[in-house]
C-alpha cells in the first residue's frame, strides 16, 4: 500500500544530522519556561543501537528543580540518506530497550524509513542504567490475591504489596512523585524539542499508549502522527466500569479459544467444546494434580486466564484435555500468574499514580465482585482481583495524578489506534477525538507480535506502515483478520 514515490519523496525530506542538531540547539530553553534541555549525546551500546540520556526537570511544573534522566536509544535508518525522520516509540512492556534488545523484529521494519528511538519511561532504564529504579521489594504476585477466599488473604497481600510500593519510594527518592504519565507526556514533548522535529511521530504500544493519550491532550499542535495499540483505558473514570470491560473481554477470549478449538489440528479436545469442558471440569473441582495435591476452583479458573492469551491456547487446550482425564497438573502448573511490574522496577507504582482512586475496601470489593460473576460467569469476574491487586495496600495520600476521564483533544491530528477484539479491554482509545480505529482479530500488542513472529505484509502492518509513512489513515470500520493466532498455529 506504500506509494510508489515514497523513495522520491523520501529524499526529498531527507534531513541531514547536522541540520537535526542546528534546529534542536536553535530551540529557546524560554519555550520551556527555563528548562533547558540538553542534546542526545549518542553512543553505541551494543546489539545495533546507540544509546544517550536525556536530562528531564523531575516535576516539570517546576522545570528549574531537580532533574533526572531518561534512557534512550536509536535504531539507525536502513538507508540515512532516505528516511522519513523519526520515529518515538515505547512498546510498554517494563524497559522498553531491553524488550527490543531481546526481540529486535518487533520494531525494525520501521527503519526502512526512520530512525527508531526508543525512549524508556522515567524510573525504567537499559540494562545496568542508572536511570533505572530498582525497588528492594519485588510486586507480590497476584495469584495470591486470586486465590484468596477471605479477608485474611486481602489483607496480607496489601502489606506485601505496601512494602513493595514502600521501597520503591525510598529508592526513587524525589522522582517517585514524578512516576506518571503527565510527567513522562513532557519528557517526550522534550525528546522532540532536542531531536529537532517540528512535531512528534510516535509509536505506543500497551502503556506506551497510555504516555501518547497524555500527550495529545498537552501538546496537540505538536502531535503529528501517532499509532496507539494495546493500551489500558485510560477514557473510563469509573472504577467498576472498567474492571467490568475487562471481565467481558476475558469472555470474549474464551469463546475466541472455543471457536479456534473446534478447527484447529493442534487442538487436542477435537469435536468437544472447550466451554463445555471447563463447565464439566469446573463442577468437578478440585481435580487431581498428583499425589497429595488438588486443583480448586480459583486456581483452575487463574489457569484458564492466563491461558487465554492467544500464544497460550495449544497448552491451555493440551492441559484441559489431561484435567478431563483425570491429570491436571499441567493445568496447576498454568496457574502461575506474573507480578504486574518485573521484579524490582516500579512500573506497578506508575499504573496507580495514573488510574487508581482509592482501593474499595474488601466487603464493598466483594459486592462489586459479584456483579462481576453476573456479567462474566466462567473466568471472566476473576480480572478485577487482577486490576485491584496492582494497587492494592498502596499509599493514598493523593488522588490519582492523571485519573482516567473522557478525552479532551483539540485541534490536534487525526490519530490511528489499533483495537484487538482479543484486547484485555472493551473500550477502545477510539474515544480519543479525531482518532480513527483499526480493528484487528488478534489482542494486545498485535503489531509487535506480529514483528516478532516475522510477519510482515500484513493487513494490521500494512495499514500502520501506509499511515505513519504516507499519512494515509484506513476507510473507517476498516477490520483486519485474526492474522498472528492464523499464523502461528494454521
Amino acid at each position: 500500500m506504500l506509494r510508489d514515490d515514497a523513495v522520491g519523496k523520501a529524499q526529498r525530506v531527507t534531513i541531514l544530522v547536522t541540520a537535526v542538531l542546528a534546529a534542536a540547539a536553535a530551540v529557546s530553553p524560554a519555550a520551556r519556561g527555563g528548562a533547558a534541555t540538553a542534546l542526545p549525546q549518542w553512543q553505541d551500546c551494543g546489539d545495533g543501537l546507540r544509546c544517550a540520556k536525556l536530562s528531564v526537570p523531575v516535576d516539570w511544573a517546576r522545570p528549574r528543580g531537580p532533574r533526572t534522566e531518561i534512557d534512550l536509544a536509536l535504531m539507525p535508518a536502513q538507508v540515512p540518506e532516505q528516511r522519513f525522520g523519526t520515529l518515538v516509540v515505547n512498546t510498554g512492556h517494563g524497559p522498553a530497550i531491553e524488550a527490543v534488545r531481546a526481540q529486535p523484529d518487533t520494531v525494525s521494519e520501521l527503519t526502512r524509513w526512520f530512525d527508531v528511538v526508543l525512549v524508556e519511561a522515567r524510573g525504567l532504564g537499559d540494562r545496568g542504567s542508572a536511570a533505572m529504579v530498582r525497588c528492594a521489594v519485588a510486586q507480590p504476585n497476584p495469584l495470591r490475591l486470586l486465590l484468596a477466599s477471605g479477608k485474611a488473604g486481602w489483607r496480607s497481600y496489601a502489606r506485601d504489596n505496601a512494602a513493595y510500593d514502600n521501597s520503591c519510594r525510598a529508592a526513587a527518592g524525589p522522582v517517585y512523585d514524578g512516576l506518571t504519565s503527565w510527567q513522562v507526556a513532557h519528557d517526550l514533548e522534550a525528546l522532540r524539542e532536542a531531536l529537532g522535529e517540528p512535531r512528534l511521530r510516535y509509536f505506543g504500544s500497551s502503556y506506551g499508549a497510555v504516555y501518547g493519550q497524555a500527550y495529545l491532550e498537552l501538546f496537540p499542535h505538536r502531535a503529528g502522527r501517532m499509532y496507539l495499540e494495546g493500551g489500558f483505558d485510560h477514557t473510563e473514570p469509573g472504577l467498576e466500569q472498567r474492571l467490568t470491560a475487562e471481565a467481558r473481554a476475558a469472555e470474549r477470549r474464551l469463546i475466541a479459544f472455543r471457536d479456534w478449538c473446534r478447527t484447529n489440528q493442534v487442538c487436542p479436545l477435537k469435536d468437544d467444546d472447550a466451554v463445555s469442558v471447563l463447565d464439566d471440569l469446573r463442577r468437578s473441582t478440585p481435580l487431581n494434580a498428583g499425589p497429595g495435591r488438588t486443583v480448586k476452583l480459583r486456581r483452575l479458573l487463574a489457569a484458564v486466564n492466563a491461558g487465554l492469551a492467544p500464544q497460550h491456547w495449544p497448552e491451555l487446550a493440551r492441559a484441559l484435555s489431561a484435567a478431563r482425564e483425570g491429570d491436571a497438573r499441567a493445568l496447576a502448573a498454568m496457574a502461575t500468574v506474573t507480578a504486574p511490574a518485573p521484579p524490582g522496577t516500579v512500573t506497578g507504582s506508575m499504573f496507580c499514580h495514573d488510574f487508581m482512586p482509592a482501593v474499595p475496601s474488601h466487603r464493598r470489593f466483594l459486592a462489586m465482585e459479584t456483579r462481576l460473576r453476573e456479567v462474566a460467569p466462567r473466568v471472566g469476574w476473576m480480572a478485577g482481583r487482577y486490576e485491584i491487586a496492582r494497587c492494592l495496600g498502596m499509599s493514598r495520600q493523593d488522588a490519582p495524578s492523571w485519573p482516567p476521564h473522557a478525552p479532551d483533544v483539540r485541534n490536534g491530528r487525526p490519530v490511528l489506534v489499533g483495537v484487538g477484539r482479543l484486547d484485555t479491554s472493551a473500550q477502545p482509545l477510539g474515544q480519543i477525538p479525531g482518532a480513527r480505529v483499526l480493528w484487528h482479530g488478534d489482542g494486545p500488542g498485535a503489531y509487535l507480535l506480529q514483528g516478532a513472529g516475522k510477519l510482515r505484509a500484513t493487513c494490521l502492518r500494512t495499514h500502520v506502515h501506509d499511515y505513519l509513512v504516507n499519512g494515509v489513515l484506513p476507510e473507517k470500520d476498516t477490520s483486519c483478520p485474526r492474522e498472528l493466532t492464523a499464523s502461528l498455529y494454521s
